[in-house]
């Protein structure tokens, strides 16, 4: 099988010795430097990073943002997508499916990741997650030379998975993305924790099998452990650091 053919199949993963876990002989460093450097360097490069709730998404791009330096990537969060459900009463937006990608306003997402590209500024809505409601203020996001988006569905989107220069799959064992998402809707999201459980047998569980697993196929790379994953995390940071120079 060729690069090419390798690629599309997504077969290219990060292990902790740096090896390819699909037993093709190409390191992932050189799997990734290939990707970026038949790039145009005029063209910003835009990195999808996904995974399961939970995962450790959030980990990495923090890690890639403290050591790249924040001023000098524009950084997008699905989540900050989800539909204005103002309209919805309370009680029934507690039976929407969040996990679900019609839940969010993706073809938005999609027009900001264009924009930002032909190097226009854009206005990214916040949702508070509190009160399941869009909010009316928004953020403004600068153009730059790396665009990186997170999300768990992001993969799972056709038109949105064929913007990527470059999809980074986090991959983290279920039981560690539940405790973690435990943790955070109860700390961040005041949420209980006999809602967090429902929520997550009832959509989050389901909707992971249905879309964010099989989306996963779709992966130039994946990350065990996610940014705890030194080696994977410096191959990463290197090679957007090269471009960047």
């Amino acid at each position: 099988m060729d690069f090419a053919s390798a690629r599309a199949e997504g077969m290219f993963s990060i292990s902790k010795c740096s090896w390819l876990a699909s037993g093709l002989r190409h390191q992932p460093e050189a799997v990734l430097f290939a990707i970026i450097e038949n790039m145009s360097h005029n063209i910003p490069l835009v990195i999808g990073i996904a995974g399961g709730s939970g995962s450790g998404k959030t980990t990495v791009v923090q890690e890639i943002l403290n050591r790249v330096g924040a001023e000098k990537i524009a950084y997008l969060q699905h989540d900050s997508y989800y539909k204005d459900l103002t309209q919805l009463p309370p009680t029934l937006r507690k039976n929407v499916n969040f996990d679900h990608p019609h839940s969010l306003e993706t073809e938005l997402l999609i027009k900001h990741i264009e924009s930002l590209r032909d190097l226009e500024p854009v206005e990214v809505p916040i949702y508070d997650f509190a009160t399941d409601s869009r909010t009316s203020q928004t953020f403004t996001v600068a153009p730059r030379r790396v665009i990186l988006v997170e999300g768990i569905l992001i993969f799972a989107e056709p038109e949105l998975r064929k913007l990527f220069d470059v999809k980074i799959f986090v991959d983290t064992d279920a039981d560690v993305r539940f405790i973690r998402r435990l943790q955070r809707d109860i700390s961040e999201r005041s949420r209980t924790t006999e809602s967090v459980i429902k929520q997550y047998q009832s959509t989050v569980r389901p909707m992971h099998l249905e879309f964010v697993e099989p989306s996963k196929r779709y992966a130039d790379v994946i990350i065990p452990e996610g940014g705890f994953n030194t080696p994977a995390m410096d191959m990463i940071v290197a090679r957007i650091e090269t471009l960047l120079k």
